[in-house]
């Protein structure tokens, strides 16, 4: 009965509770943090992948573009 009485007493065990509770309520926010975040990621990632799917590589992208000692390149 001693050892019971002992046990109870201690306060040994009482900051690792603290701590796997903190650690725990950290974990589930970023896990909300997460949730809320993976929707607008989700909609910026298939808008990139429409651009690029969008794009011909074999076009030149300065086709239109002024060039250096081009007449009608702004000073």
């Amino acid at each position: 009965m001693n050892i019971l009485k002992t046990f109870a007493a201690s306060e040994s065990g009482a900051v690792t509770v603290d701590w796997v509770v903190l650690t725990a309520a950290i974990v589930g926010l970023a896990l909300a943090v997460m949730a809320v975040i993976s929707g607008g990621v989700e909609d910026l990632t298939g808008e990139v992948q429409a651009e690029l799917a969008a794009q011909n590589p074999n076009n030149d992208p300065f086709a239109g573009a002024a060039t250096v000692g081009d007449a009608n390149a702004i000073d």
